[in-house]
């Protein structure tokens, strides 16, 4: 089969995804309030975007108009996109995190595209603005059509440096005789950032998914995994970040 191409907003995932986010050490500073979640989740959802531009500030891992710009863009692409931030669990050093959901659709021709993304984030605060974020999970799917089915991502939020890993993504139920076809490639650091897709080179299905065993870089880091599965009733896309640290007490926040 010839190379799929995914659009870019299918390789967005999540709105808080930054240029060289400290993936590898903690954030060290007072977490953000209860009060400033509470914005933080009416400004992604506000079609005022100075809203949220005065609750961020540059901080570690955070570009505020990095942020901007993919907020413009994912609300374009996804008219009906909104947000959840929500607490999330507390890590091993008692700092707190902050679970943070999109979902939306889109039309294309006939098509319409559904996408669920989440991240959980240790986020800092000056008090006043947001001002530096932790990339502790992140993993984005986007369906087309209706009858989509579903489908399990088997990839691990964190390795160690130079580890091999499985990369696996699985249909949920049995092809039952069905043709599918799939793929998986890394996302370099650059196409994130760029909001670049890649192209994907799809393959028949002999089994009930796409798999593939890599290997960790040797530095600390993160990788990136874009994954493509076509179906008789819909296509299926999605993004994995996962985090390369080479402590394993890192590997479990």
């Amino acid at each position: 089969m010839p190379p799929f191409r995914l659009l870019p907003p299918f390789l967005l995932g999540m709105l808080l995804t930054a240029t060289g986010l400290g993936v590898g050490g903690p954030v060290r500073a007072a977490a953000p309030s209860p009060t400033q979640l509470q914005a933080l989740e009416a400004a992604l959802n506000s079609a005022d975007e100075a809203a949220l531009g005065g609750l961020l500030q540059a901080g570690p891992g955070l570009e505020p108009g990095q942020l901007q710009t993919r907020h413009r863009f994912l609300r374009k692409e996804f008219p009906d996109a909104r947000w959840q931030v929500r607490p999330g669990s507390a890590l091993r050093d008692g700092r707190s995190t902050v679970m943070i959901r999109v979902s939306g659709t889109r039309r294309q021709g006939p098509s319409t595209f559904r996408l669920d993304a989440e991240q959980q984030l240790a986020l800092q605060s000056d008090g006043q603005r947001i001002n530096g974020q932790t990339v502790l999970r992140e993993q984005s799917i986007l369906r087309s059509g209706e009858q989509a089915p579903p489908v399990s991502l088997l990839i691990p939020d964190a390795v160690l440096t130079g580890q091999r890993y499985d990369v696996d993504v699985i249909f949920d139920e049995p092809l039952d005789g069905a043709l599918a076809a799939g793929g998986i490639v890394a996302v370099t650091p650059q196409q994130v950032a760029a909001m670049e897709s890649p192209s994907i080179e799809l393959t028949a299905l002999g089994g009930g998914g796409v798999f593939k065993t890599v290997r960790a870089p040797l530095s600390p880091g993160s990788q990136t995994w874009a994954v493509l599965l076509v179906h008789p009733q819909g296509v299926v896309t999605a993004t994995k970040r996962v985090r390369v640290v080479a402590d394993r007490r890192a590997l479990e926040p």
